[in-house]
Parts: C-alpha cells; sequence; structure tokens
C-alpha cells in the first residue's frame, strides 16, 4: 500500500479580502495544507481558521516561530510585504506575495537578495499572466505568428469613490499603499503588457492626478507614453472616477497583426485575414467572497508555485521576474508625482 504524500505545510499572512483567493487554492490543491493562519485583528484570523480548519495566529512573527511551515502567502497591505516577506526568508519559508512588491524600490530589492541569500523561493502573484487571454497572446508572440509588437496601449476606466478608501486604515495612503490608481488597479495591465513587449525600458514620460476624490491625495487618474529600447511606445490610461469597473482593454500593433486583449478575452486578427480568439472557461474554483476583477487564476499561479517548490518546474513569476515590473511602476511615479496636481 502507497503511503501517504506528505502535503507542504503552509500559512496565510493577513485575513483581508484577498486572502481568499490564496486560502481557498491552497486547500484545493493535493500537494499542500493551510496549517495557520494570523491577522492583527484576532477576530479575522478566528474566522478564517475556522473555515479553513487551520491554527490562529495573531502576528506573523509568532506564527513563523512556533510552526513549521514550507511556504507562507503574504495577503498584507503594501508597505508589509516585503517586511514580511525577509522575516519568512531567514527562517528558511518559502514565500508568495500579493502584488506590488513594496511601495518603494530599494525594499523590493533587497527582498529579492534576501531570498537568494536564504536559498529559499520568492513569488509575486501577477495573476492574470495566467489567464487565457493573456497566454493565446503571449505563445502568438513567442511563436513569431504576431511578429514583433510595434506599439501598444492600454485603457482602464474603475470605479473607486471616496467610500471605498474611507473603509481602509491603508488604502489611499502614499506611505501604506504606495499610490492610487497607478499602483493597486492598473498594475496588471500595466505588467501585462510590459510582460509581452519584453524588453527594457527606455524612457517613461507620466501625468497624475487626484481629480475626483476628497479623503486621498493618492492619484486617482494617470496617463503616459513607455518607450522602450527596441523602439515599442505604449501608451497607457487609467482612472478609478467611473460609474462602475469597465473590462480593460488592450491593444497592440504588430508587424504581422493586430490584438484587442481583454482579462477574459482576446482577439487577434493576422494581416492575412486569420483570426484568433480565447476566452475565459467555466471558474476553475469558486472563490467565495472574490472580487470579479481578481480574476480566477490565482490557483494557476499558485499551482505552479508549488511545482517550483516541489523541483518539478522552474517558478515562473519570481521576484527578479516581477522586479522587471516593479521598476518601472516606480518609474511612472517618480515622473507623475513631479508634476502632480
Amino acid at each position: 500500500m502507497d503511503k501517504p504524500v506528505k502535503k507542504l505545510r503552509v500559512g496565510v499572512i493577513g485575513c483581508g479580502r484577498v486572502s481568499v483567493m490564496h486560502a481557498t487554492s491552497i486547500v484545493s490543491l493535493p500537494e499542500t495544507e493551510l496549517v495557520a493562519c494570523c491577522d492583527i485583528q484576532k477576530d479575522r484570523a478566528d474566522e478564517t481558521a475556522k473555515k479553513y480548519g487551520a491554527k490562529a495566529y495573531y502576528s506573523y512573527e509568532e506564527m513563523l516561530e512556533k510552526e513549521p511551515l514550507d511556504a507562507v502567502h503574504i495577503c498584507l497591505p503594501h508597505y508589509l510585504h516585503s517586511k514580511a516577506a525577509c522575516y519568512a526568508f531567514q527562517k528558511g519559508v518559502h514565500v508568495l506575495t500579493e502584488k506590488p512588491m513594496d511601495v518603494d524600490l530599494i525594499s523590493a530589492e533587497n527582498a529579492v537578495k534576501e531570498a537568494k541569500k536564504q536559498g529559499v523561493l520568492f513569488g509575486v502573484i501577477f495573476q492574470c499572466r495566467y489567464n487565457n487571454s493573456a497566454l493565446l497572446v503571449k505563445r502568438a508572440l513567442d511563436s513569431g505568428k504576431l511578429g514583433k509588437i510595434l506599439s501598444a496601449r492600454s485603457t482602464l476606466t474603475w470605479t473607486r469613490p471616496d467610500s471605498y478608501y474611507a473603509e481602509s486604515d491603508w488604502k489611499g495612503m502614499w506611505d501604506k499603499e504606495g499610490g492610487g490608481v497607478v499602483i493597486d488597479q492598473a498594475i496588471h495591465s500595466i505588467d501585462l503588457v510590459h510582460w509581452l513587449v519584453n524588453d527594457e525600458v527606455e524612457s517613461v514620460s507620466c501625468s497624475m492626478a487626484n481629480r475626483g476624490h476628497k479623503i486621498v491625495k493618492v492619484e486617482d487618474s494617470a496617463e503616459g507614453l513607455i518607450t522602450y529600447k527596441n523602439g515599442v511606445k505604449y501608451g497607457f490610461y487609467c482612472m478609478n472616477n467611473y460609474a462602475c469597473d469597465e473590462p480593460i482593454e488592450i491593444r497592440l500593433y504588430c508587424e504581422k497583426g493586430k490584438v484587442v486583449l481583454g482579462y477574459d478575452d482576446a482577439y487577434i486578427t493576422y494581416d492575412d485575414g486569420s483570426r484568433e480568439e480565447a476566452h475565459q472557461e467555466e471558474n476553475l474554483l469558486e472563490y467565495e467572497g472574490g472580487k470579479d476583477y481578481w480574476g480566477f487564476q490565482h490557483v494557476r499561479q499558485i499551482r505552479q508555485f508549488y511545482n517550483a517548490v516541489l523541483g518539478k518546474e522552474p517558478l515562473e513569476i519570481s521576484g527578479e521576474e516581477a522586479l522587471k515590473t516593479h521598476r518601472l511602476i516606480m518609474k511612472i511615479y517618480e515622473m507623475g508625482k513631479a508634476g502632480m496636481r
């Protein structure tokens, strides 16, 4: 009789809204078990622990001291991502953190260095790369079927009223969230284009403003032009003063065709008249309490992370890989904040 496979012991740090995407994924995978969770708000930690059959803690330091964990998922406010990650690295624990890596560049770079020093894996969530739509376009580019990207644009018009910020003790704060619409909402569409272009940035020109919010100072609108060393020009526009969360749209003009890409759908029209398209299938997993704009691909990225932990394949979105997007986001803020009104 085969011995039962020993599961990886996993903890979740932070039991806020997005933690459901991680906890649900962890308990769904055959390789992992959720044994611990923590939050400084006792009721949230207790509720999550009860829901998933884990042990509740009220500080991640205590959880990492007492629990022999293989990995932790970080679902904390942005400014705590690198701090918590480095504490886990020093305990020899692998880390998968929500985006962004942090609110500044130095902290993110130091976390990557610490993970390498301790010999553990550091993954960063950019789940939209695992959407069927994004994967179709990536394959068409990598195979040469679309040729090179010549130009790109992305548009995001979502809603985040003052009440959204009033409910949080860290959202909408420069020192805790790191910004507004760019780092919290548009980061995924910017990451997708940056990943698809796959080249070094030559220059960033950007303007930012807070046009519609009274209780926060961070930007709620931003537009700019990113120029790459290979000549690609990428224009982006984002704002969260709309009345609803409209689907994001990315357009690529390529040597051999055009792309219209969203989180759920992708349409490629080739110059020879042929077409390809991809659509999101039924949800892979039901995330009770999850938000539609988070998508449903956390489980795909989390599965890939644990395949890497088990040595089955290389880690795809490592700290080093995520730094490419984080550097770009930080450059957008450097240029945009200078003239912000």
